[in-house]
């Protein structure tokens, strides 16, 4: 459904690993994106396991351009898989036709249906490229911004700059250079659109 049917339109995202990866901050960032610099109205809610460091942990995303009055995620439309685990519990609920991204050398996508749009990114690897495995997470950001069309490039660098610890701008910039990048070698790839425009949102009741 367009978005311009969106006052009963939203885009629900999950993003989940372990502690440890940045998995919120990279859905803190998404979200300072696309709040900030493409005027969605955004609601960010996220969850932890018992243990910070190691343990499942998630941030989920409700994007839409109108008010959020529910914040709470009821079926995925993007979902971001950073460990075995958090594919094997939040796959299933990914809503028809939706796309799941995944890092493709800490997820085996077992079983995916037919329906969903899969994307595997190395994000470790291309982390590891830079000296840093910590900046896997803006890799993702980067990837998930080329292969979404959600946010455009230029947002999410501003988001990235003004979210992660000073001092990193330059190397988190690098990460998300490299995670932009693959996505657009992989949508390319594939024959996929590569225009920046908004993912549309899926109408909700």
């Amino acid at each position: 459904m367009l978005a311009a049917q969106a006052s009963m339109s939203a885009i629900e995202i999950q993003i989940g690993g372990f502690g440890g990866q940045g998995v919120i901050l990279a859905g803190l960032t998404l979200g300072r994106g696309l709040a900030l610099y493409e005027d969605y109205h955004v609601s960010l809610t996220q969850s932890f396991g018992p243990e910070a460091r190691g343990s499942a942990c998630s941030v989920q995303l409700i994007v839409s351009d109108a008010p959020i009055l529910y914040p709470y995620l009821s079926r995925p439309d993007v979902l971001v898989t950073l460990s075995q685990e958090a594919f094997r519990r939040f796959a299933p609920q990914v809503r028809e036709g939706g796309r799941l991204l995944v890092e493709e050398t800490l997820v085996r996508p077992e079983g995916v249906r037919p329906d969903l749009r899969l994307w595997a990114v190395p994000a470790t690897r291309l982390a590891e490229e830079l000296g840093r495995k910590i900046v896997l997470n803006m890799v993702v950001v980067g990837f998930f911004a080329a292969v979404t069309g959600l946010l455009r490039p230029e947002s999410a660098r501003r988001a990235v700059s003004e979210s992660v610890p000073l001092g990193t701008e330059a190397l988190n910039l690098a990460a998300f250079e490299k995670g932009y990048a693959c996505g657009v070698s992989r949508l390319a790839a594939a024959g996929a659109e590569t225009a920046f425009r908004p993912l549309p949102l899926t109408g909700r009741s």
